[in-house]
């Protein structure tokens, strides 16, 4: 069996039927605004492993991702990377306090985007202040994930992270497509290492035994969650 990233890939559907609004930027905004909105942007896709931003380049424009998965990652300086998170439709990206972008940020697989020039976007939104609530709900739910990811990356075993990782993964993927036991894995195991902090033998390691256990069972693109409370009871370790 293969897992489906069929509810997150892209379609090219108007703002007007956009499958994605009620979890992105403009679910605050009313018919009338959404018209004079949907100038402001313009729908661009991105091959797979293409960057959407850098990190450290001035911010110049916002990203509603519409369809896809993206990578987000900041280098460090000797050279290794250190995945941040992982983009799904309807995060909103590139707001900063610096000006700057705060990381980078790839395509897993194709990508569309609705981007906005970050100037006429703040003209839009000043005179606004439900979207402004709404920027802000989405900023403090990234921040959240922030200080989660941090919390991952301490004091857990492999077994624990991986456990977490998935569960999570479950959570965000069910917010768009429904509670589903079969999970689509976009990014590869390096991706997932480097996010974990931890290596890809690990991570490998870790995946066939969480197989052989029985708590999970990997298939094409993917895996399938055969025992989801032994995964939360690891989580919760």
């Amino acid at each position: 069996m293969k897992a489906s990233l069929a509810a997150i890939e892209p379609n090219g559907q108007p703002c007007a039927d956009c499958a994605v609004r009620q979890f992105s930027v403009c679910a605050a905004l009313d018919k009338a605004e959404m018209q004079e909105f949907e100038h402001l942007g313009r729908h661009v896709q991105f091959a797979a492993c293409e960057t959407v931003f850098a990190e450290e380049e001035m911010t110049t424009w916002f990203y509603s991702l519409l369809a896809g998965v993206m990578r987000l990652y900041k280098l460090l300086p000797d050279g290794r990377r250190q995945i941040v998170g992982f983009s799904l439709p309807g995060d909103f990206l590139g707001m900063t306090t610096s000006g700057r972008n705060n990381f980078s940020a790839d395509a897993i697989g194709s990508v569309e985007v609705c981007r906005f020039s970050k100037a006429p976007f703040l003209r839009f939104a000043e005179d606004r202040p439900h979207l402004l609530r709404r920027i802000n709900e989405l900023a403090i739910r990234e921040l959240s994930q922030a200080r989660e990811h941090m919390v991952l990356l301490g004091r857990r075993s492999a077994e624990e992270k991986v456990a977490i990782f998935l569960i999570n993964w479950r959570d965000r993927l069910a917010r768009h497509a429904g509670p589903s036991a079969t999970l689509p894995l976009p990014m590869s195991r390096q991706d997932i290492a480097d996010y974990l902090g931890l290596t890809i033998e690990t991570v490998s390691r870790t995946f066939t035994k969480l197989e052989r256990d029985g708590v999970i069972e990997i298939i094409q693109g993917g895996i399938r969650l055969l025992d989801p409370a032994r995964a939360e009871a690891l989580t919760a370790a």
